[in-house]
């Protein structure tokens, strides 16, 4: 939920000018906003957060500037493999509210990453953001980001938002932590979204705070984007409304026992069917038996924690129920043709 705000200037074009200049020093525009890429980084999610600020600056006013930074300065690699140059370091934050160039609350610093945020960030970059933190900092942090903001311990008390592939690793790292299923969760000074084509719509309800609806919309419409919250496809395969509900709730109890494996039987007896009719309608929608399915979404559950947090193929194991590393390594082989191990490495792999 968004915080309160005071009403909001209109702007007086209603149509882009192109005449405008859609790219602006951060000392020309009324806000900047600080974008740290990790290596590895989402380019569609960059893309996405920064295209609805270069439109809405086409509407009249020098509205929005922006800033890439890298933790050392550098040219950053994104994950398809695209070479980006920054405009300087991260540290340059810390500099910055030191000197007194601009006070911590007015500084607005967004995370973007993907693959493996561990691999490259960190105890100084942890040090940043906790410095922006103290001194009242706006940090958000997108896809795998609020990673790299949880380590840095600034999310306490506030619902995380983040990629949904990236959900039950999170879970196992930060369960302290609360998961927001919406796409972008924006609480006081902590900003974090699922990232790609999401970003797109937490920038537009940025713009609506700021300026009002008339300019999101009219963002929108010269994005060709039509607002509002994005499925993630776990949302979709647990809400189908083409299944019988006994199905759905055996997914759901399935789901919520991934670690404390049941039994089939103590399935039917929660849901309230027979196991010979529970079975028939498994194998009618996904050709496939309940004991079946429950396998294959703790091996998915295990390869996400794997492919996306530091934990060993042992600790993975056991989070989905497997007391013994054997028997999950053979089923893991067999649902994804390579060993847990595999999975392991190129997870933690240094870009």
């Amino acid at each position: 939920m968004l915080p309160l705000a005071t009403a909001p200037e209109p702007l007086s074009a209603p149509y882009p000018r192109p005449d405008s200049p859609p790219l602006l020093a951060p000392g020309a525009a009324e806000h900047t906003l600080n974008v740290w890429l990790v290596p590895r980084f989402s380019m569609l999610t960059l893309f996405c957060l920064l295209e609805p600020l270069r439109v809405a600056n086409r509407f009249g006013r020098p509205l929005f500037a922006w800033r890439l930074l890298s933790s050392d300065g550098e040219a950053v690699v994104a994950s398809n493999g695209v070479r980006i140059d920054v405009d300087g370091a991260l540290s340059s934050l810390v500099n910055e509210t030191q000197s007194g160039g601009q006070s911590g609350a007015q500084t607005r610093l967004m995370v973007v990453s993907s693959y493996g945020p561990e691999v490259s960030v960190g105890s100084q970059a942890r040090g940043v953001i906790r410095h922006l933190a103290a001194h009242g900092a706006w940090l958000g942090g997108l896809d795998t980001a609020p990673f790299i903001l949880a380590r840095a311990g600034v999310l306490a008390g506030h619902r995380a938002a983040l990629h949904w592939e990236s959900v039950p690793a999170f879970r196992e790292e930060f369960p302290h932590l609360e998961i927001s299923q919406a796409d972008y969760e924006w609480q006081g000074e902590r900003l974090t979204g699922s990232g790609g084509a999401a970003s797109i719509d937490m920038m537009l309800a940025w713009i609506e705070f700021l300026y009002g609806p008339s300019l999101a919309d009219a963002v929108g419409r010269q994005l060709v984007h039509q607002r509002g919250h994005l499925a993630t496809p776990a949302a979709v395969s647990t809400r189908d409304d083409s299944l019988p509900r006994s199905v759905v709730k055996a997914l759901a109890v399935m789901e919520a026992n991934l670690a404390q494996v049941l039994t089939i039987p103590d399935i039917c007896r929660l849901v309230g069917q027979s196991q010979r009719q529970l079975t028939r309608l498994f194998m009618a929608h996904f050709e496939e038996t309940p004991k079946q399915r429950y396998l294959g979404m703790r091996l998915d559950h295990a390869r996400c924690v794997l492919a996306d947090s530091s934990r060993s193929v042992s600790q993975a194991a056991l989070g989905v129920g497997f007391t013994h590393l054997a028997h999950f390594s053979r089923a893991y082989r067999q649902r994804f043709g390579e060993p847990p191990s595999a999975t392991a490495r190129r997870g933690q792999a240094t870009p």
